[in-house]
């Protein structure tokens, strides 16, 4: 296995912020509404219509909380990945099926498998609303009113948009607070499962491939959405090229980005460094260890597990890259100087010189987090995963329903963004999920987050000794887990539709927990909350002299949102040696003879013992400059007809340092061939009727 600093893909980083303004590099997570037109014109000849912005815009897809994929039939059929699906694999496998493992297919609209919990967002529009947003914050309020006031006229917004137009809405903040969006989605809730792979053919190579290349991953997964119980009738979808692309050919790249880290300061990039990275590597790196070990066990532990091992993987690996890029002296002293070069830029002119104190208060807004850290990443975490020391599904649905009791009497704009009424669908889909909870799995990951908690925070402390009740972590985790009720929807319900009388009569374990630690919690997310709007407003004011400077020919870092991403289909040098564009079917069974078929490079049975059918010349995964970052996994490739011609699935591991730079010199992403699909759903898998519904529009009869 080759590791991230067996290559000096640090240096590229450097290249990347040195000449970041240097003509003609394929950079850039540009808004629909704000494409690259200048560079596209100048570079590849291309201009985008409005109508096909809009054509590609409304046939791409936002997949479950962190995916992207595509409408790629008149009939509601989604493509996305094999890794984005694979929550609903493991949700929708027991004891006797593994789909996750084994892959599957519905022959007919009767045996395609509802997903428990799965939503599908479709963005229909965007208008700006930064006018209204700013204009409720007044230079006199601190940053705790300030807050407050923002949140009050974001609420505002997205029920007013939900009311009349029925459409979910969110208000997203672009350039760290230079811009308000408003974005109104289509959503479906209704969504089956069609097909899926073995895992063995979708991450082919296992772990050791994982952000390398070349590749050969047949990483898909396909869905179906739903309306009043019959398949969604789509107008906008992407028609499949059965050839794939050609090398050098013009792409591009519609997908959710989750987050990168272009447009942050020295400061912010230190705490990223100093703090962020490392405490959640730690993490990665004992959960990694902790749940390989309980799949070890068994077969049924192995499945139980799988789709969050795999997450925990790939974020170690994505982090190990992230930091290192952060640790390299040549990458942070080149950022140093683009800041102090762009603050002379700000001091020699005077309309523009008030922008230098926001660099004074993002490093003191920094400071007050970074005294927090540890609490923070502890008790509150992230609104997808929560408090890192109670790493428990169980917890989170006990948090959701203590917080519920107390926001939901709230006015709407003086609510926790997630309890906000243009939040309450998405919001109670997953508390009300029928997805199995497995005691054995939720006993092992809380029992571990809680001896991490008591070890940082210190086994004498007060609030530790409460959450433990005198036990052990791993016998508190047992209490917990097992003395609950919270497994069953229907208690659920019943505490969430009767708020706080319900629950200050209810006697349940993680309930009183989930109690015991809000008011910690809430201090800290309020520590947070009022440290990032003052990085928020600043952020907002280096991006208004941005603009001054430099006008719209600049792309804000990604929000989780739908951008678009362009580049060419080219290979690159990796050490001196040509790494192809392309790699093919031939290319998986000599990798699979190397490796005398030994895991993870065995093939499944029918990939072996159908190897004649194939022609081995099909192109079967591809390289192109376009950028991409994690959250666009599943995005659709199209060209420049708008016809889709690939899937992306990952980045080579020169892209890790995309988060912070980009450089087209050797940062590639990694797509599998449509010819790969197609080819592979006839001849390995008998799916006839889905390449026909694929290629020509046509569904399988109930």
């Amino acid at each position: 296995m080759r590791t991230p600093y067996s290559k000096p893909w640090h240096l590229l980083c450097l290249i990347a912020v040195l000449f970041a303004s240097r003509a003609f590099a394929d950079e850039g997570l540009w808004l629909f509404n704000n494409p690259p037109t200048k560079q596209l014109e100048e570079k590849y000849h291309f201009t985008p219509t409005a109508a096909w912005l809009e054509h590609l815009q409304k046939s791409s897809v936002r997949v479950g909380r962190g995916g992207s994929g595509s409408f790629v039939s008149p009939d509601g059929l989604v493509l996305t990945n094999h890794h984005v699906g694979s929550d609903s694999l493991q949700k929708l496998s027991d004891a006797t099926h593994n789909y996750l493992a084994d892959g599957f297919y519905a022959r007919s609209l009767a045996e395609e498998r509802a997903c428990p919990d799965l939503e599908l967002n479709v963005l229909q529009s965007i208008q700006d609303v930064t006018a209204r947003v700013n204009s409720a914050v007044t230079s006199t309020m601190n940053a705790s009113q300030a807050f407050l006031a923002r949140n009050r006229v974001v609420a505002d917004i997205e029920k007013e948009s939900l009311n009349s137009t029925g459409l979910y809405s969110e208000v997203v903040k672009l350039y760290g607070g230079g811009s308000y969006q408003l974005y109104r989605y289509k959503r479906y809730t209704d969504v089956r499962l069609v097909f899926a792979p073995e895992k063995r053919t979708a991450f082919y190579g296992g772990d050791p491939d994982n952000f390398e290349y070349p590749r050969y991953d047949l990483d898909m997964c396909i869905f179906r959405a739903y309306e009043n119980g019959q398949p969604a009738h789509i107008e906008n979808y992407l028609k499949m090229n059965p050839q794939g692309p050609a090398e050098h050919e013009l792409v591009f790249v519609s997908g959710h980005p989750g987050r990168t880290n272009r447009q942050l300061t020295v400061a912010g990039l230190t705490g990223l460094r100093d703090r962020a990275l490392p405490l959640a590597l730690q993490t990665y790196y004992r959960r990694e260890v902790l749940l390989a070990a309980f799949g070890a066990h068994s077969v049924e532990n192995q499945r139980r597990i799988d789709s969050d091992l795999f997450g925990i993987r790939n974020s170690r690996k994505r982090g190990d890259g992230q930091l290192g890029t952060l640790l390299s002296p040549q990458f942070f002293s080149a950022r140093a100087e683009n800041e102090t070069a762009f603050r002379s830029q700000l001091e020699s002119q005077t309309t523009l010189r008030p922008t230098l104190e926001a660099f004074d208060r993002i490093e003191q807004a920094e400071a007050k987090m970074a005294k927090e850290h540890i609490t923070g990443f502890l008790f509150e975490g992230d609104l997808r995963r929560g408090g890192q020391g109670f790493d428990s599904r169980l917890f989170r649905i006990a948090r959701a329903l203590v917080r519920a009791a107390v926001e939901r009497p709230k006015p709407n704009g003086e609510r926790l963004a997630e309890f906000r009424d243009s939040n309450r669908l998405p919001l109670e889909l997953q508390l009300f999920s029928p997805a199995p909870i497995y005691d054995d799995a939720e006993e092992l990951e809380l029992a571990d987050s809680l001896t991490d908690l008591a070890s940082r925070v210190g086994p004498d402390d007060p609030l530790v000794k409460q959450i433990l009740s005198g036990k052990s972590p791993k016998e508190r985790a047992i209490e917990l887990v097992t003395g609950t009720k919270l497994k069953d929807i229907a208690i659920r319900r019943q505490l969430y539709e009767g708020g706080a009388a319900a629950l200050k009569d209810y006697s349940d374990p993680m309930i009183a927990l989930a109690t015991l630690v809000e008011p910690t919690a809430r201090q800290v997310r309020r520590i947070f909350d009022e440290a990032g709007e003052t990085e928020q407003e600043a952020y907002g004011q280096i991006a208004r002299a941005r603009f001054a400077l430099k006008g719209n020919e600049i792309y804000p870092d990604p929000t989780g949102t739908l951008r678009l991403s362009f580049g060419e289909v080219e290979g690159y040098e990796e050490n001196g040696k040509a790494v192809p564009a392309f790699t093919t079917f031939a290319g998986l069974y000599q990798r699979a003879a190397d490796h005398q078929n030994h895991e993870p490079f065995d093939l499944p049975s029918r990939w072996i013992d159908r190897h004649d059918q194939l022609n081995l010349d099909t192109k079967f995964n591809f390289v192109s400059t376009a950028d991409v970052v994690g959250g666009n996994s599943g995005s659709p490739v199209v060209n420049q007809a708008g016809e889709l011609v690939g899937l992306i699935f990952d980045g080579n591991i020169q892209s890790l340092a995309g988060d912070f730079a980009y450089s087209d010199q050797q940062n590639r992403s990694v797509s599998v061939d449509s010819a790969a699909i197609l080819d592979a759903l006839d001849k390995m898998y008998d799916a006839k009727s889905l390449v026909d519904e694929l290629v020509a529009g046509k569904r399988p009869i109930n």
